[in-house]
C-alpha cells in the first residue's frame, strides 16, 4: 500500500505557466524523492509597465512516502 503526501509549492516564470510550473517541480525533485503528480492550484500574473512581468503558479505536489 502507498502512502502519499502533498505539499504547496510557489514558483515563478518570466516566459510562461507551464514554465513557473517546470519550475516548481524541478526545485522540488532536488529535495522531494518520489513525486507522481502535480496539481496546478492557481495561476496569476505580475504587470510592471503595463506588461505581464511574470508568470505566478500555486501547486500542490503529491509524493509518495517510502
Amino acid at each position: 500500500m502507498a502512502v502519499l503526501k502533498v505539499i504547496e509549492v510557489l514558483a515563478n516564470s518570466n516566459k510562461s505557466w507551464e514554465d513557473a510550473t517546470r519550475n516548481a517541480v524541478k526545485k522540488a525533485s532536488t529535495s522531494v524523492k518520489n513525486i507522481k503528480s502535480v496539481y496546478l492550484n492557481e495561476q496569476s500574473v505580475t504587470i510592471k509597465d503595463g506588461e505581464v512581468d511574470q508568470f505566478r503558479v500555486n501547486v500542490k505536489i503529491t509524493f509518495e512516502i517510502e
